[in-house]
């Protein structure tokens, strides 16, 4: 499974870009962007949004790979993580459904 980083290094490559230049766009230093493509440093919600923007890629999609990522990364050691995992479903389908009513 491909990463949040090397998706978004794929996806600048693709484009055409260098790493300077898509750091520029995105008001970054080029070493904080190439740390988030290595996956030595996590990006915000915010970068990621634009980063979907310029890359042309599905802001979705990639919002999911994020937020799992994140997940993952907290729950990765966790004998219980399938339990909390289930309990945080559980959670958000009440939140949506008082949302809702």
């Amino acid at each position: 499974m491909i990463t949040l980083g090397e998706l978004i290094r794929q996806q600048r490559v693709k484009e055409g870009l260098l790493l300077r230049q898509l750091a520029a766009k995105l008001d970054l230093d080029p070493a904080v962007l190439s740390k988030i493509e290595r996956g030595d440093r996590k990006a915000t919600r915010n970068q990621i949004v634009k980063i979907a923007e310029i890359l042309s890629l599905d802001q979705k999609e990639l919002l999911i790979q994020y937020l799992s990522e994140n997940i993952v990364l907290v729950l990765a050691n966790e004998d219980v993580a399938a339990q909390a995992l289930r309990a945080v479903e559980i959670k958000l389908d009440l939140l949506k459904k008082n949302r809702n009513d």
